[in-house]
């Protein structure tokens, strides 16, 4: 996996965290699922990082 990619995922994730809390804060639904769909999108682009490199060895 290389650097740039995880590091983009991670802040995917980081910014899904971040609409979901403002969403919650200020009441408002649709941020909060953006949000959480964002965290969910940078897991899962994460877990596909790992199995790539999983069939590299």
């Amino acid at each position: 996996m290389s650097a740039v990619d995880k590091i983009k995922n991670a802040a995917q994730e980081a910014a899904g965290k971040v609409k979901e809390a403002v969403g919650e804060k200020t009441d408002n639904r649709d941020l909060q699922a953006e949000g959480q769909r964002d965290q969910v999108a940078g897991d899962v682009k994460q877990r596909g990082e790992h199995v790539k490199d999983a069939f590299k060895r």
